[in-house]
């Protein structure tokens, strides 16, 4: 592959999606959602908290970098690392939207947090942690590495794109290589396979965050 996030060429990619190709099919697993003209892939029906995930293995490639970018929609309601029973459990919920993770015990490379709210609302409670007033803070596991955006209640505003956004998340969408993501190891060189999570820590009748392209690269 040619040059991606800003290191270069030599890359690999193991993970894609569209689903704007109505020949591609969502994930085993994964419920197709489709309304507005947009098909997505997110959680089965449930009446809790849950994920569904995804894994991409390496097929025995050493690598050192991960380079990726993932898109999806705000489905009624989720509330990015508002702080739920998971909260603090990278193997579970602890995200309305994606988690990107690597290997066994998992790793954590990335993550992409969902929002209905773009304006500040719920005293700052349900928006993401970059946007100026928010409550949240994101997971010791997490750090820096994320992304969020708010979408307003429109289905039809993809996320993670940085585009679309309200003055609230200016800092959110001017995030570093947005939309793209980028974890440089240095040295250390891993097998580890790749996993994708949807995730949402309260039932699909409340909250989702469905993807509907993916591509992830290593090298």
């Amino acid at each position: 592959m040619g040059t991606l996030c800003g290191s270069g060429g030599g890359w690999t990619r193991l993970a894609y999606l569209d689903m704007t190709d109505v020949t591609q099919n969502c994930p085993s697993g994964f419920r197709l959602y489709q309304s507005g003209g947009v098909r997505a892939c997110g959680r089965p029906a449930t009446n809790n908290g849950s994920c569904v995930s995804v894994d991409f293995p390496s097929n025995g490639i050493s690598y050192s970098q991960i380079c990726g970018r993932v898109f999806g929609h705000s489905y009624i309601s989720p509330d990015a690392v508002q702080n739920g029973t998971n909260h603090n459990n990278l193997n579970a919920d602890y995200v309305d939207g994606v988690s990107i993770t690597r290997g066994s015990p998992r790793q954590h490379v990335w993550t992409l947090m969902a929002t209905r709210d773009d304006s500040l609302a719920n005293g700052g409670h349900s928006n993401c942690p970059c946007v100026n007033g928010s409550t949240q803070v994101p997971q010791s596991f997490v750090g820096s590495h994320y992304f969020c955006e708010g979408a307003g209640g429109n289905w039809n505003d993809l996320q993670w794109d940085g585009k679309d956004c309200s003055a609230h998340e200016a800092l959110c969408c001017s995030a570093p290589g947005l939309p793209w993501f980028h974890r440089d190891y240095g040295n250390t060189t891993t097998t580890d396979y790749i996993e994708l999570r949807v995730c949402a820590d309260q039932e699909t009748g409340d909250e989702d965050a469905p993807v509907s392209f993916y591509e992830i690269y290593i090298k």
